[in-house]
């Protein structure tokens, strides 16, 4: 049965082929506590990506909201 290529590996081949090397012979990586470091950055900002998302979407049916009612209060006001 052939080995399974997986996104990752591609993506460690292109990046750097030596690291996709060493990680396919096992060797254990040197800078841990960078690569610790790295994620957990990455981890926060990937929560402040998806906060930013939530508020816009919220600030837009605020501003859809805040629209409905002028149109409604201007509407009954002209009656």
């Amino acid at each position: 049965m052939p080995p399974v290529l997986r996104a990752s590996d591609i993506g460690t081949y292109l990046y750097c082929r030596r690291a996709w090397w060493y990680r396919k012979e096992g060797v254990a990586s040197e800078n841990r506590a960078e690569m610790a470091s790295g994620t957990e950055l990455h981890r926060k900002h990937g929560r402040k990506v998806l906060a930013a998302g939530l508020l816009r979407t919220l600030s837009l049916i605020l501003l859809l909201a805040a629209l409905i009612l002028l149109v409604i209060y201007l509407t009954l006001r002209l009656i």
